[in-house]
């Protein structure tokens, strides 16, 4: 690949622990990946594309007329609810594709994939408790657990380290404390080849094996889609905000009901083309982690401009 179409991410992007605690439990929760001003400006983004979905009468993601959504974004169902799951805002508003592009994100997950990566999907959750919560017994409480691919069809292993070909960055924009409905994921799932009903019947008898994350604003929570996750029991008064991008291999396909813009399209410089629009062969470019001691590249990053990235 020419040298002007190759972003600078960082490799790895992940400390010895780090990686080991992926490698063990299938997720790590990353701190400071954002900083408070920068989860202030995508908060009242997210905010702003909310209203104007509601306003538009609540068109979902897999509307077929394009005109119907707003900037390109749709929500995962139109009823009114507790929980918007807005899908497809790669477009609706410059710092979305931002934290898409952003150099830490895109390197964790081209670490834990083991090569390039592009974008397959990109979601946001605001959410708040369920009209229903004060009758949920937090000790019998049943979650909507489930996995984004199988474990042997999304996994490999190479140098002794855990790969998968379905990675997610999932950050929370707002503090998550122990009742404020953070992500659960049944530990070690991603490498447990059996059905998923057997694996989630267990870790309701032995609740140690449920993991909740209990981060900051701004921290990112890594994993990989074998890995068995679902939302958290929100009971406090806060509104949970979390963005998410998925990534895959760059030869997958873009699997959201989004369609890019001409307009959109003419602003993605040449080195993130293969991040919005993969590549069409089956050359994936492997670029492995060899040893898991190997330290972790430092540098900050921004959440800048998108598409002015070096």
């Amino acid at each position: 690949m020419p040298p002007d179409e190759k972003m600078d991410v960082p490799f790895p992007a992940l400390t010895p622990s780090q990686r080991l605690h992926l490698d063990i439990y299938g997720y790590v929760v990353i701190e400071n990946t954002l900083t408070s001003d920068e989860c202030g400006t995508l908060i009242e983004a997210l905010q702003k594309l909310k209203h104007d979905i509601i306003a538009a009468g609540r068109p979902t993601s897999k509307d077929h007329d394009q005109s119907t959504k707003v900037r390109g974004a749709g929500l995962a169902h139109n009823k009114p609810t507790h929980h918007d799951f807005m899908r497809d805002i790669e477009q609706a508003d410059p710092l979305f594709a931002a934290y898409i592009t952003h150099p830490r994100m895109v390197g964790m997950a081209a670490e834990i994939i083991g090569g390039e990566v592009r974008m397959v999907e990109s979601n946001a959750h605001i959410n708040t408790r369920s009209p229903d919560w004060e009758s949920q017994d937090p000790t019998t409480h049943k979650f909507g657990f489930h996995r984004g691919t199988d474990v042997p069809f999304g996994s490999h292993t190479r140098h002794g380290l855990y790969h998968s070909n379905f990675v997610k960055t999932l950050t929370n924009l707002t503090d998550l404390d122990p009742d404020d409905g953070g992500t659960v994921v049944i530990a070690g799932s991603h490498k447990i080849d059996l059905p998923p009903k057997q694996l989630i019947e267990c870790a309701y008898q032995d609740r140690s094996l449920i993991h909740q994350v209990i981060a900051p604003a701004g921290s990112t929570l890594l994993f990989a889609e074998p890995l068995i996750h679902a939302t958290g029991h929100l009971t406090s008064e806060r509104e949970r905000v979390i963005i998410i991008t998925g990534y895959g291999p760059a030869q997958f396909p873009y699997w959201g009901d989004g369609e890019l813009t001409d307009e959109f399209k003419a602003q993605i410089p040449p080195n993130q083309h293969l991040l919005f629009h993969g590549r069409q062969n089956w050359n994936r470019r492997v670029k492995e982690r060899e040893d898991l001691m190997t330290p972790v590249d430092p540098r900050p990053f921004e959440l800048g401009t998108w598409n002015q990235r070096d």
